[in-house]
């Protein structure tokens, strides 16, 4: 039976998603709790998407084959005691065995929080302490040059080799509630470092040292992709995947 699940967990103490021998990651969480489950036997799981070290999922989807007879929320249950209190499955269900976590998806929604207001140590690996002020309106200018089809090779880490750049941001928009401000993408994909690299090239706009114009040019022209910077982890959030199942 193939099921797909959906969980959260908090990136913190996290080596990013995929798993990596002798570190500890998300996937290699799930498949050991998946051997302990599925009879003692090797499990793989195989999720929507990756996250880097210290970036956060509030939902982020995987499936995985199992051969035991379980309901899903005794599946929900069992994983959730298996795992550890930084990762939690809050949704369970049955899908097709042609079914495909990664290829399947429809639309991701990625997020990241920006403070802009006094220090807070409580929330430094939840939220970017940025600390200073921002021109809120000029990045709101900027971001709307990301919505449509585009090539965001400028926008992605250069070790990335793909023969396809070209993706698609269906929005893109900036919210600002007291001193936070948390910007918003939704899209058909995202690849290696390109939403961090956006919003660090949306805050260069936001201190003024480039125009709201440039975020195109960058777009546009591959070679102008050293004015691209990229921002920590800390503040990233997987936000939502979605599915047409």
């Amino acid at each position: 039976m193939r099921y797909l699940i959906h969980f959260s967990y908090d990136g913190t103490n996290f080596n990013g998603y995929q798993k990596q021998p002798g570190k500890r990651c998300v996937e290699s969480e799930f498949e050991r709790a998946l051997y302990n489950i599925n009879n003692h036997t090797e499990t793989k799981i195989v999720g929507a998407g990756r996250t880097d070290r210290g970036v956060h999922a509030r939902c982020q989807c995987a499936h995985f084959d199992i051969d035991v007879d379980i309901t899903l929320y005794k599946l929900k249950c069992a994983l959730n005691s298996l795992l550890p209190d930084d990762i939690h499955v809050f949704r369970t269900e049955t899908v097709d065995k042609d079914f495909h976590a990664r290829f399947m998806v429809c639309k991701k929604t990625y997020k990241y929080i920006i403070n802009c207001g006094e220090y807070n140590p409580l929330e430094r690996n939840y939220v970017h302490q940025f600390n200073k002020s921002l021109n809120v309106e000029s990045m709101k200018e900027a971001i709307k040059y990301f919505i449509g089809k585009h090539n965001f090779k400028s926008f992605v880490s250069e070790e990335v080799i793909k023969e396809n750049f070209e993706r698609e941001i269906f929005d893109a928009s900036i919210d600002v509630n007291d001193s936070k401000v948390t910007f918003s993408f939704t899209g058909t994909g995202f690849m290696k470092y390109q939403v961090r690299n956006m919003v660090g090239t949306l805050v260069k706009v936001g201190k003024g040292k480039l125009e709201p114009s440039d975020i195109k040019r960058i777009l546009e022209d591959e070679s102008l992709r050293n004015l691209v910077t990229t921002i920590k982890p800390e503040g990233l959030y997987l936000d939502d995947i979605m599915y047409n199942i």
